[in-house]
């Protein structure tokens, strides 16, 4: 059922005014108006998280488990309408919105496996030395979920980081309670989504704070959410200057607190010259494919490729340019976009260190062309607004005199998620050289096209300033759960004060560090709970 309302806790609220959400594609009115909720709305929302906090955090690790699999299983049950509805409110193809329901559905599955194993919890345990002089106390220490976390929904994944993606996930993982602010592009999608978390919370007999969902359109309802001083961190993808005020926000608090928020990329692509000459028309084949997946709106996308100029180079721009001129103007995600691309692309036009390479045919109204463009190693250098991201399906082809202005190229960027260098056997010293260059800049550095982000252990999804506002973090894998969690140490506490994790009969079963050796649990004749 979407109705527009407001979701707090169990309850559902209405207000007297409402927005609207529209197909990208022709403009047309989608569903019903929805509900703006206000600064009471968030108010309510958070006193509920922090009453509903201890209980929910502290969970058994089966327990916890088993209400993400709900979470899961709810989103599920929803069915085809999930699908038709996202379809409408973002223009994206079927095919694309059933992958994406079926991250989001494993990626929640994957976080409660890793709940269930409890190494998240990093179990500590170092023994009483009462003969030593001075005495060493017992120590025993674990991680504890931070407390509730405000999420905001993206506008490129209306599933996979929106209302139940991977900022929920980990922040459930943690045990932390949920405020989801939705994204207003897709308010339909985000209220299907966040009833199926609330029924999972209702099915698991949780305390109805874990899960609220506020829809609205205001910069001023993620701002109040921010500033509830019950929020102690924040999940955000969008925009540069949408993350910076909400960091800003935070920063000013009594109690400031981490926002984890991915903002701006644009994954350089490095063509080394045996590549290039040797595969330059296959490469730009895959790289007109990876530029215009999803219409360019994937924060991985290959914004720029820098490479050695020559006659190998040429021939790659030409067989990219044809390609691109076969790709027909998609459907961007909602007006704003396309409208920020638009300015972008022409700002790029303007530039007199800029050339086009590639002609723009056939886009109207939110439907948008591919753009290629041309400059050299010495403008992107000296001109930093050549290195701003375009968000969409726009990209800068580098030119560099030899692999010393590569390097210097790539010294001269910002902090990326990704990077990618393509190489051929006669490349490996120029790549070998690089790779630490890349590596101080990038959350994760491939060999072969940076679209699309694997929801494994190892993945990271983050990266330096300004691809996130913590360098340390990741918004996908289980490694993101630690965003949401915090250490703490317990000194000489008797057995009855000691959290299950840490007592001596280990409860929970759990692989736990004891006096610096990693231990495995014995033979679990219960599970964890």
């Amino acid at each position: 059922m979407i109705d527009g309302s407001i979701l707090i806790g169990q309850g559902t609220r209405r207000s007297e005014e409402s927005f609207r959400a529209y197909d990208p594609a022709t403009g047309a009115v989608v569903g019903p108006g929805f509900s703006i909720a206000s600064t009471q709305d968030v108010a309510d929302a958070c006193a509920l998280a922090a009453d509903a906090a201890e209980a929910f955090g502290s969970l058994g690790p089966t327990v916890r488990a088993a209400f993400i699999e709900a979470v899961a299983d709810a989103i599920t049950a929803i069915g085809d309408v999930l699908i038709e509805t996202a379809m409408a409110e973002t223009g994206l193809p079927r095919a694309r919105l059933e992958g994406e329901r079926g991250r989001t559905i494993g990626q929640l599955q994957l976080s409660a496996s890793v709940v269930r194993q409890g190494d998240w919890l990093d179990a500590t345990l170092d023994s009483a030395l009462p003969e030593r002089v001075p005495p060493r106390p017992a120590l025993r220490r674990m991680n504890r979920p931070v407390g509730p976390a405000a999420v905001f929904g993206a506008s490129n994944f209306p599933l996979a980081f929106s209302v139940a993606g991977g900022d929920t996930a980990s922040a459930f993982a943690a045990g932390c309670p949920v405020v989801v602010k939705g994204h207003s592009a897709h308010p339909g999608t985000g209220e299907l989504v966040a009833r199926a978390v609330q029924k999972a919370v209702a099915a698991c007999g949780l305390p109805e704070g874990v899960f609220s969902y506020l829809p609205g359109k205001s910069h001023e309802l993620g701002a109040a959410l921010v500033a509830d001083p019950r929020i102690k961190a924040v999940g955000f993808t969008g925009s540069r200057g949408g993350g910076l005020h909400l960091v800003d926000i935070a920063r000013k608090r009594k109690e400031p607190i981490p926002v984890y928020a991915e903002m701006s990329s644009v994954n350089p692509v490095i063509i080394l010259p045996g590549a290039l000459a040797g595969r330059g028309i296959e490469l730009a084949g895959a790289f007109s494919s990876s530029l215009t997946l999803g219409a360019g709106q994937f924060c991985t996308n290959p914004g720029t490729i820098v490479a050695v100029d020559g006659p190998a180079l040429d021939i790659f721009v030409g067989a990219a340019a044809d390609a691109l001129a076969g790709v027909e103007p998609a459907t961007m995600l909602n007006s704003g976009i396309a409208e920020a691309y638009r300015e972008g692309v022409a700002a790029l036009d303007r530039n007199p260190a800029v050339e086009r390479a590639s002609d723009i045919h056939g886009a109207s109204h939110n439907r948008c062309a591919p753009a290629l463009f041309d400059t050299t190693a010495e403008a992107y250098v000296r001109d930093a607004s050549i290195r701003e991201e375009v968000f969409g399906s726009a990209a800068i082809v580098v030119r560099c005199r030899d692999l010393a202005e590569v390097a210097a190229t790539v010294s001269a960027m910002e902090g990326q998620l990704t990077a990618t260098i393509h190489m051929d056997d006669g490349d490996m010293e120029a790549a070998q050289a690089l790779s630490p260059l890349l590596a101080d800049k990038v959350g994760r550095l491939v060999n072969g096209w940076p679209t699309g982000v694997e929801v494994t252990h190892a993945m990271v999804h983050g990266g330096p300033f300004p691809a996130t506002s913590d360098t340390r973090s990741t918004s996908v894998g289980p490694l993101a759960i630690a965003r949401f969690l915090r250490p703490v140490c317990f000194q000489n506490l008797p057995e009855e004060m000691l959290p299950p994790a840490l007592r001596d009969g280990n409860p929970w079963r759990l692989s736990r560090r004891i006096d610096g050796e990693l231990r495995a649990p014995a033979v679990a004749t219960q599970p964890n709970a």
